[in-house]
């Protein structure tokens, strides 16, 4: 039972968010949704530990199908950005910021930038790009991400500042522009630079909360130094080019890791 370890304590902290905002709450949605997400993350996990290889695609169909469609055009929730501002600035903890709080800014804590992986309804779609792996070294065009994020801040601030009526429904309308604009540039920038992920590296906003968090991630990558024998494989495969045979919180694109796994799945020496 020791290979299932992860995925069972990945669906005890999503149950334990569950039921705790359910009863906080008083609101069954809550213990539905993120059962539903914890169960569709184990399950992805169960799935690679039996070395199946679309694991990580299905759970990318299951949340992110289930956020884009449910949540978002029938829900009429957004759930990008500009929907965290938006129920921030009216003070009411619900929809997207309950989402960005566990998924994009306490949960990275545990796992990382696993949302960029496992979740985002963006990448779903990129990831299904001819681009799975960068061709060339990364730009640096990081500082991108910054001015989007800045962008939705003062979009959202505007509307509130100027007083607009109906602003939720106004967020639903940016939901769906917003998507278009994203999957446009994505698909557009990855074969720009023949790279599924470069929207990830360079436009997303939600990384400047995911970053820093990532950072002192419990779940990541580790090598076992003394299987390795430096073959560089892992290197060559990974989507956001992160240095994993460094164990060090600094190896190069340490904040990137989107634990995608495919550095173990390549590895000749299962020394990750």
């Amino acid at each position: 039972m020791k290979q299932y370890r992860l995925p069972i304590i990945m669906l005890a902290v999503f149950e334990t968010v569950a039921v705790t905002l359910w009863l906080t709450k008083d609101n069954l949605f809550y213990l539905l949704n993120f059962s539903y997400i914890g169960i569709s993350i184990s399950l992805g996990m169960f799935l690679f530990i039996k070395k199946y290889k679309h694991a990580r695609r299905i759970v990318q169909l299951l949340v992110g199908l289930y956020m884009l469609i449910y949540l978002g055009l029938i829900c009429q929730e957004n759930m990008q950005i500009e929907g965290f501002w938006y129920y921030l600035f009216t003070g009411v903890f619900e929809a997207a910021t309950i989402h960005y709080a566990v998924a994009k800014i306490f949960g990275p804590l545990i796992f990382g930038r696993g949302w960029c992986g496992y979740a985002c309804w963006t990448a779903m779609v990129l990831d299904f790009l001819p681009y799975k792996v960068p061709e060339k070294p990364g730009k640096k065009l990081g500082f991108i991400r910054y001015i989007t994020f800045v962008l939705s801040l003062v979009f959202v601030s505007a509307l509130f500042l100027a007083k607009v009526q109906n602003i939720e429904r106004i967020m639903f309308v940016a939901f769906i522009v917003g998507n278009i604009v994203y999957y446009a540039v994505g698909i557009a920038l990855a074969f720009a630079f023949k790279d599924n992920r470069a929207f990830c590296k360079y436009i997303c906003p939600i990384t400047v909360f995911l970053k820093p968090m990532s950072y002192f991630s419990l779940i990541r990558i580790k090598c076992d130094k003394d299987k390795c024998i430096s073959c560089g494989k892992c290197k060559r495969v990974c989507p956001m080019e992160v240095d994993v045979t460094d164990n060090s919180r600094k190896r190069k694109n340490a904040t990137e890791c989107i634990l995608c796994m495919e550095c173990a799945k390549n590895c000749p020496k299962d020394a990750l």
